[in-house]
């Protein structure tokens, strides 16, 4: 694929979308959003070497999504005033930056501070997918959209696993130098194949940013998947935060065999293209309650006793992790379709409000886990999706 520039939304843009290029952008966005999930099942190795106790070690998730959704609200906006590709490279060179500082810190003050820079500089991925669906004929922007979510999120769900087998074997240090040398390669592919695009906007950046109220009280319908999806991501950063802690503690589990557990919630990355082509069939209602059910369900089945066992939590990683996936999708193919020439700061907004439910979920979980045990954890997480039930559901009948 040659560099090519994309240069008026009226431009007729679809022919430049082929097959490869979906999939380059699959496997940049998995690639970088996996940074955001090194850190959760190992930070016990983490806290232990840099000085953080059990009740902080939540922190590093926290800060790393905090991070994020301000990267979400300052640096996405900027892909609707300046040329995208160059956008992007810079800040997966900030991002191997950060991960190879934080690979060589001793202390927790600076990982913490690298922490929240990863989670900053990981944006990139929001940028991709909107100038994916940009590119997508709106026929099939759901399938699009939903074949870029299946890889993004096979690298969230795997991150986990890789990064527990690593640092069984080779230390948790191993983990941050290997994603580091990734985005230079990421960085790499970038240069040499991503299409260029310079969006029409010529407003200033402190416009774009103002015009992101603007846009939140202009669309009702992003403010209702914004909330839909922040009480999903909740639930699901609060699971995969303390199912370490409760895989380590209580069932005494290698960090190999938490990895290997982990690996469970790749299956969830299946219902990111389901989500999709239901979306596009016009099942988007009836597709949302059936994931919040499944939320629902899934955190239930938690509560009971033999929800604390292996294979009952493990039950509860697939169901969260398909239910909290096809949401997300979802929403995206709903929002995507409001404005295109604002596509990157709907999107900024969407994952803005997903990411602070997200750090909201991380921050509890320690904290929770270590007062009250697992079925507090399994609670929580029920009553976070029962209210994202109930506000669907309230939306709906009005």
């Amino acid at each position: 694929m040659t560099n090519r520039t994309i240069t008026a939304p009226n431009t007729s843009p679809n022919t430049l979308l082929t097959q490869g290029l979906v999939l380059l952008f699959a496997v940049c966005c998995g690639a970088i959003a996996a940074n955001l999930y090194y850190a959760q099942p190992i930070i016990g190795l983490i806290a232990q070497s840099v000085g953080l106790t059990t009740a902080e070690a939540g922190l590093v998730v926290s800060l790393t999504q905090i991070g994020y959704a301000l990267g979400l609200l300052l640096l996405v906006p900027l892909a609707d005033l300046v040329e995208n590709r160059r956008l992007m490279i810079v800040t997966v060179l900030i991002s191997a930056v950060s991960l190879a500082l934080a690979a060589v810190s001793q202390q927790p003050g600076p990982f913490l501070l690298l922490s929240l820079m990863i989670g900053l500089s990981s944006v990139s991925v929001q940028m991709l997918i909107p100038l994916a669906a940009y590119l997508a004929p709106a026929a099939s922007r759901g399938k699009v959209v939903g074949n870029i979510m299946a890889g993004l999120l096979l690298g969230i769900l795997l991150a986990r696993p890789i990064a527990s087998l690593v640092a069984d074997h080779y230390g948790w240090r191993t983990v941050y130098i290997a994603a580091a040398v990734l985005m230079l390669a990421i960085m790499l592919v970038m240069i040499l194949t991503l299409p260029r695009h310079k969006p029409d906007h010529r407003a200033s950046y402190a416009q774009l940013l103002k015009s992101l109220a603007g846009l939140l009280a202009t669309y009702p319908v992003l403010r209702r998947r914004a909330l839909y999806q922040a009480l999903m991501f909740a639930g699901f950063s609060l699971f995969w935060t303390a199912v370490p802690l409760e895989l380590s503690l209580h069932l005494g589990l290698s960090q190999t065999a938490i990895g290997i557990f982990a690996l469970v919630g790749a299956i969830g990355a299946l219902s990111a293209p389901l989500a999709g082509r239901l979306a596009d069939a016009g099942h988007t209602r009836k597709a949302t309650a059936m994931a919040m059910l499944i939320a629902l369900v899934a955190f239930l089945v938690g509560v009971t006793e033999p929800g604390y066992s292996l294979a009952g939590l493990a039950i509860t990683g697939i169901l969260v992790d398909f239910s909290v996936q096809m949401n997300m999708v979802l929403g995206q193919r709903e929002i995507y379709g409001l404005e295109p020439k604002s596509g990157a700061r709907l999107n900024a907004l969407y994952m803005t409000s997903i990411f602070i439910g997200g750090a909201a979920g991380s921050a509890l979980a320690g904290a929770l886990y270590t007062a009250a045990g697992w079925p507090a954890i399994a609670l929580l997480g029920a009553g976070i999706s029962a209210a994202a039930l109930i506000a669907f559901l309230f939306h709906s009948r009005r």
